[in-house]
């Protein structure tokens, strides 16, 4: 069938902005809850889980890029990722799951092998940290790069909200993982450009086609 014309938006976007919100909010809600999980399993198992976080250039310490982005070293430091990530996530998720699945994997495997690559030796690295970053990124440049004002406003609002984040990025301190964060936010912005939304098509009477 061809093309066709239509100004419903709840029916082109496939639900309602409620049913997003839910949705982001249910999803985000899960993953900050699974991070508390599994620290307190780490916990009670003599840091048993500790031993999946990120080693540099150790091949096999490749499989633990995943992994290591929802371990933490102790309740402070999954405390201190929670809160940003609820909030930066939940914003990401809803413009759709699919895209946000796609962005969340990049930036993890962006923060993760740059963490591989460069983090000084005989190191252990894990933490949702990166994702925190690489979501931060996203959303300061989203709305430049799909040229869609909204999305500009929401990305002020992030920068004015955790924009003294970035500082992070600098090596600071030696005991966080400087590389997890510089390289999680180029991540973050490498995937605004690969997950770009393309731009309407606009029919008779500025009608958008689906």
């Amino acid at each position: 069938m061809g093309d066709y014309w239509t100004t419903d938006r709840t029916a082109r976007r496939g639900t309602t902005g409620g049913g997003r919100a839910l949705t982001a909010g249910l999803l985000m809600a899960g993953w900050v809850a699974l991070l508390w999980v599994l620290e307190g399993i780490d916990q009670v198992t003599g840091n048993a889980l500790d031993t999946y976080g990120i080693s540099p250039r150790e091949v096999a310490e490749l499989r633990d890029v995943v992994p290591a982005a929802f371990l933490h070293s102790g309740w402070e430091h999954v405390a201190s990722n929670s809160v940003p990530l609820l909030v930066l996530g939940f914003i990401t998720a809803l413009a759709g799951l699919r895209r946000f699945a796609a962005v969340v994997l990049t930036i993890i495997v962006a923060s993760g092998l740059g963490v591989w690559l460069t983090a000084p030796a005989n190191t252990v690295t894990l933490g949702a940290s990166g994702v925190v970053f690489g979501l931060l990124g996203y959303l300061l440049v989203r709305g430049f790069v799909d040229r869609r004002p909204w999305d500009v406003l929401i990305g002020i609002g992030v920068a004015v909200v955790y924009g003294s984040l970035l500082w992070g990025v600098l090596p600071t301190d030696s005991g966080i993982s400087w590389q997890g964060h510089l390289f999680g936010l180029i991540g973050g912005v490498a995937a605004a450009f690969l997950f770009r939304r393309p731009p309407a098509r606009r029919g008779p009477d500025n009608l958008v086609t689906v």
